[in-house]
């Protein structure tokens, strides 16, 4: 690590360093600094990596259910002053050796992130991020394409007038999805005085009313450095970040005032009941199909240790089948599986714990609501013995030192987790010093006393409280189709020709530009002599037992080992092949070597970070029709407990136990309910598992472990 950061009140350029802390529990250093004469906030966390992260932010809180600030991060990578190209990303994307290139909007921000191993590469995306965000072209016809508007099915009938737009479309495809309305309507109904109530991505009925002005002057307003929270993470020297940031952007700005903080929502004087409908077609079930959702406002986002603290109690509750609410729940045959979104919330700035079912009857609300009551005044009589609450601290401790890739690089999975304290409360570091609140937490959780007060306090007591009910509704896609209609009648009555010609003028302006050949020659491009030759090498080494072969890796993993097993399935017979996901989703949630579900589910929580089941399929690049069929085997632990997880492992492969037919039922009920809940947001991908499946023969057996023929499956055997 480089020893040589600068320290605080080192003036770097037009930057000065506030802080600068060292955090051995993830090898890294953070080092904040502003931006003087904007006000530009700064976060660098130096070390060793060399996937390194850019990332810009603006606190964006949405006025109402536009999608304003949705459509505003689809239209500013439309071209910018410096890159005038239609689409500089996906231009990038045959230009760059990216390993993350996204933007992405959330209830209260817009972030715009970036990683790449290499230097050039990083510093191109950088600059076309920045021209992006603070340059935008910003042209009506880019709004007309992102957001919304006006359109003839039939160009020769006046009457067949229609809404179109990438955002208009994307957010009737999720307004669509079950799961993702339960959380939109959750957040309506918690937060009916703040941002965090409307829909940030945009309601398809009110898009239409976003003007163009509006987006420019909302752009204008928060898309300021004043506005901005800027991260840089990995080993290039921060000095070069400072640089370029400050020549290609903040420097053609002075400080400007920015109303964009978010105030505490203001507390219900009584828990509140609210019912909202998803639609569903006239041919599709409707029993065992609504939701229902309890949620609890809990403590503002500034107080790291009662975040983290909050946490743990949800972990304790409801994090594993073991848990008291999680087990009431499951086990009372009220639901087929806990609701989306249980869990805690953490990164708004007032924080929520929610907690239900899904796959259950509007009637069941009320027994629903009453368990979980009476369960927590069960567990605040009783509290929760030692061994699980070290466990969820154990929980705790490998959740946040461990290194992860599979989503996000490593670094822009830091920033997500401290973004919202740094957006909120400027203290961007206190959520990365893992030793000291695991310590804080440790010595308070000593006390028998600290969770039942919790409960009492954040959960019973609390009057902000709010029961969902989603139920299935025939004629809700009906309802929005005649407000519609009515909205579309109500616009067709007010054209005249001259305003229907000028919509096929727009129609048409925008096809012809978006077939238009493309001079991307502005943009940046890496030349060969940009590129490593060589590949970078993992170094492993290779043992031999018997006829297996291990592979062993050494890598800085913050303390963690990780096990994989690969189990050939080729000689599985063909007729219990389809039953092989099931197979890998049980196993880890029955009985074994004598153990209950119960039990196994407390050893895996007291010393693993999970064991999960799965299937992979090795496709032969040489030849289209030959493939090998695994099953994998993945778990991870703490270094001290590589013993007890082999152990685990050991009981769980060697002696399962499927004789609790009961535990069978609920879990594989679990996975018909998740996967067809799936369906409506990756119907997509569905489809095309299911057109390739006639292409290879890994193609098939993909379609039947992972497409519709494995939901059919599943609903056979459920």
């Amino acid at each position: 690590m480089n020893n040589n950061l600068p320290q605080p009140g080192t003036r770097l350029g037009s930057f000065l360093v506030q802080e600068k802390l060292p955090v051995p529990e993830l090898n890294l250093t953070a080092i904040t600094l502003s931006h003087e004469p904007t006000g530009a906030r700064l976060l660098h966390l130096a070390c060793d990596d060399p996937n390194n992260v850019f990332a810009i932010g603006f606190r964006t809180p949405p006025p109402d259910s536009t999608g304003i600030a949705h459509i505003l991060e689809h239209t500013v990578l439309c071209g910018s002053q410096k890159y005038p190209v239609r689409d500089p990303f996906f231009a990038m994307l045959k230009r760059s050796l990216n390993t993350f290139m996204n933007a992405m909007t959330a209830a209260d921000w817009t972030l715009y992130p970036a990683a790449s191993m290499n230097r050039k590469d990083f510093y191109n995306l950088l600059g076309i991020y920045l021209d992006a965000t603070f340059f935008p072209l910003l042209r009506e016809q880019d709004f007309l394409q992102e957001g919304h508007r006006l359109d003839f099915a039939d160009a020769n009938d006046p009457e067949s007038l229609m809404i179109k737009g990438v955002v208009f479309n994307e957010m009737k495809g999720a307004m669509a999805d079950p799961s993702s309305l339960l959380g939109r309507r959750l957040n309506a109904a918690l937060f009916p005085t703040n941002c965090y109530g409307q829909n940030s991505g945009g309601e398809p009925l009110v898009i239409p009313e976003l003007t163009w002005e509006e987006l420019r002057a909302f752009h204008k307003s928060y898309y300021h450095p004043s506005n901005s929270w800027i991260f840089t993470y990995g080993n290039l020297p921060l000095e070069g970040h400072l640089q370029q940031i400050d020549e290609l952007a903040l420097s053609r700005f002075d400080r400007q005032e920015v109303a964009s903080e978010i105030p505490l929502e203001k507390r219900l004087a009584e828990p509140i009941r609210t019912t909202q409908t998803f639609p569903v077609g006239p041919d599709d079930e409707l029993q065992q199909c609504s939701m229902v959702q309890v949620a609890w406002l809990t403590c503002p986002i500034e107080d790291t240790f009662e975040r983290a603290a909050t946490g743990i109690l949800s972990n304790l509750l409801m994090g594993n089948p073991a848990a008291p609410l999680y087990q009431a729940l499951i086990e009372s045959g009220l639901g087929r599986n806990l609701s989306p979104g249980t869990g805690y919330h953490d990164d708004s700035r007032d924080t929520f714990l929610s907690v239900g079912l899904q796959g259950t009857e509007p009637e069941k609300l009320p027994e629903i609501e009453a368990l979980i009551l009476a369960t927590l005044e069960r567990v605040e009589k009783d509290s929760f013995p030692q061994e699980r609450i070290d466990a969820a601290l154990h929980q705790y401790e490998l959740a946040n030192r461990e290194v992860t890739g599979d989503q996000y690089p490593y670094g822009l999975g830091l920033l997500m987790r401290l973004f919202g304290p740094w957006l909120h409360v400027e203290d961007p570091i206190s959520t990365l010093l893992i030793g000291q609140n695991l310590d804080r937490l440790r010595s308070a959780t000593a006390d028998p006393e600290f969770f039942p007060q919790m409960i009492r306090q954040r959960l019973l007591n609390n009057p902000h409280r709010v029961t969902l009910l989603l139920r299935p509704d025939i004629e809700h896609s009906q309802r929005e189709e005649q407000a519609f209609a009515k909205h579309l009648d109500a616009i067709r009555q007010g054209l005249n020709d001259a305003a229907i010609t000028q919509i096929k003028e727009n129609v048409a302006e925008l096809q012809r530009s978006q077939e238009a050949p493309e001079d991307t020659s502005c943009l940046p491009i890496l030349e060969l002599t940009d590129i490593e030759v060589e590949e970078q090498v993992t170094p492993f080494r290779t043992e031999k037992t018997a006829d297996c072969e291990t592979f062993w890796f050494t890598q800085p993993t913050n303390g963690i080992t990780y096990l994989n097993l690969q189990f050939n399935m080729d000689g599985l017979e063909d007729s219990l092949r389809p039953y092989l996901p099931i197979f890998c989703t049980l196993l880890p949630q029955i009985g074994a070597a004598g153990h209950d579900y119960l039990t196994m589910s407390r050893r895996i929580t007291a010393a693993t970070g999970g064991i999960r089941l799965g299937t992979n399929l090795l496709e032969s690049p040489l030849d289209l029709d030959r493939m090998r069929p695994f099953l994998e085997v993945k778990g991870k632990a703490l270094d001290h407990n590589q013993t007890t997880l082999c152990e685990i492992l050991g009981d769980m492969l060697t002696a399962p136990d499927f004789n609790d037919l009961n535990r069978l039922r609920t879990v594989i009920g679990q996975v018909r309910t998740s996967i067809e809940n799936s369906i409506p947001g990756a119907g997509h991908s569905f489809a095309a598992r299911a057109a390739a499946a006639s292409l290879t023969p890994t193609a098939a057996l993909r379609e039947a472990w992972s497409g519709m023929t494995q939901a059919q499956t599943i609903q056979h055997v459920s």
